[in-house]
């Protein structure tokens, strides 16, 4: 075996293995077998690799694909003989009782990490908060991805990602967005990759730039592709956006960071699917507007302030998008968002999104990012009030203390309900017929909220009126 220096920082690996299945201590019944269908006690060895010659360089991706037995994981074995450093995905381990969050770009930023969660299929934040024992066998594996394509974008090299068995364990929707996403990264940080798989419906979005086919023990053919960069998932080509209703929304609600059914008052509803028949991947819905927002008054030089008519009819607020989290960190959000905002029918559409600080999706989608709100002071006041009470809005035990002591749950209230009357009024009723159960959610989801603030106008001279009132 050798590894042999190229032009372009490229390198041939070549692989060349004999594998001899040999036995320790042949058994009586390994000696029926062999009495009864004549095959020998000692195996010939079996040629696996035959001076298999394979491109390699950084920012390529090299997809091993063929069936169960045919040399895949030999192979793999072999470059990371060779590549010192080589990481395994499935070898990648998570301390035990501690959040997966703790060890995914540990050594970057916040955000760097929940993009490369999102990325690898890991888009909801209760998942982050989880240790790797409490995740299923594909969460497991789309959180060891992320974690080993962290390790190699803090420690840049030559040494490559190795995964054997690539998305085997997920929805193949799945599989093909995180192949898609992989592709992305790799490029971007200009890693090496190295991934085999038994099957070819992730080759479009994977889009290799070698493919070794591996049909059996000694017979393969290296395939050097010159891809063209895609800049969207395979199935963009057959979505479609359709109208929808509230009733759609329960089967998504759960699956936003935001799990409740707070909508206000809604004016339209788009879903998406892939094909006309398809599962919804996708919904966006656009409700009736707050009556008063700074950043709002800030950019229309208070046009609407006072105004409810004229509000109502002129702005919408883009109250929640939900993308399936199959296929989230591809494009598909950006997608639907830019597909409906010229049909919502108003002037304005404006938007408030906890997620923008670290998601660019509205600001793709043709909104534009006008700033960002501070925690507001009656929420910072509210949670001081419970740390003074020994309460802590974080712990298992909130629901229980919101339940059993009115105090605390007159200072959730509160909170709650000025949020309902800044928002869609009709504080008073709506929180005296909540549950504490659904108080204490809305309240976790208020006290740290630092939504960003998007504005898209019709005639896309929102970014002009900005400036001019700057």
């Amino acid at each position: 075996m050798k590894i042999q220096e190229i032009e372009n920082e490229q390198r041939f690996i070549t692989l060349d293995r004999s594998y001899f299945p040999a036995l320790n201590e042949p058994s009586v019944r390994c000696a029926d077998i062999a009495f009864q269908f004549g095959v020998p006690m000692e195996a010939e060895p079996v040629r696996v690799l035959n001076d298999l010659v394979i491109p390699i360089w950084r920012g390529g991706l090299v997809l091993l694909l063929g069936p169960s037995g045919c040399g895949k994981s030999t192979a793999l074995a072999e470059i990371a003989k060779q590549r010192a450093g080589g990481c395994f995905v499935d070898r990648v381990s998570f301390p035990k009782r501690r959040a997966i969050i703790d060890r995914v770009r540990a050594q970057g930023s916040l955000a760097d990490a929940l993009a490369l969660m999102s990325y690898c299929g890991l888009a909801q934040p209760h998942l982050w908060l989880r240790s790797i024992d409490n995740l299923s066998v594909g969460e497991q594996f789309r959180a060891r991805l992320a974690r080993a394509v962290g390790l190699h974008v803090e420690r840049p090299g030559d040494a490559p990602l190795l995964c054997d068995e690539f998305c085997s364990t997920l929805h193949r929707r799945a599989a093909r967005a995180i192949s898609f996403n992989l592709r992305k990264i790799i490029t971007k940080e200009r890693l090496i990759a190295v991934v085999a798989s038994n099957t070819g419906d992730i080759l479009a979005d994977l889009n290799p730039d070698v493919v070794v086919r591996m049909r059996g023990p000694g017979d393969a053919t290296v395939e050097r592709r010159h891809p063209r960069r895609r800049s969207s998932l395979s199935m963009i080509k057959r979505l479609h956006v359709e109208p929808g209703k509230k009733t759609d929304y329960e089967s998504f609600a759960s699956l936003h960071y935001k799990s409740t059914g707070e909508l206000g008052f809604v004016d339209k509803i788009f879903l998406l699917r892939e094909g006309e028949r398809g599962e919804p991947l996708g919904i966006v819905v656009y409700s009736h507007p707050p009556l008063e927002l700074s950043f709002r008054n800030r950019i229309t030089n208070k046009r609407f302030q006072k105004s409810p008519k004229l509000l109502n009819r002129s702005v919408r607020i883009l109250r929640r998008l939900v993308i399936h989290p199959d296929v989230r960190g591809c494009g598909l959000g950006h997608y639907l968002v830019r597909k409906t905002l010229p049909i919502v029918g108003t002037e304005y559409v404006e938007c408030l999104a906890s997620m923008g600080a670290v998601n660019p999706v509205f600001e793709k989608a043709g909104m534009e990012r006008i700033g960002q709100y501070e925690i507001a002071p009656n929420r910072k006041a509210a949670v001081e009030q419970l740390k003074n009470m020994g309460v802590d809005p974080a712990s298992s035990d909130f629901v229980g203390e919101v339940t059993r002591k009115r105090d605390v749950r007159r200072i959730v209230a509160g909170v709650v309900y000025d949020w309902y009357q800044a928002t869609t009024a009709g504080g008073k009723h709506r929180v005296g017929r909540q549950s504490p159960e659904f108080l204490a959610r809305i309240f976790r989801g208020l006290i740290g909220s630092q939504p960003v603030y998007y504005l898209w106008h019709r005639s896309k001279i929102a970014g002009v009126t900005r400036r001019k009132v700057a």
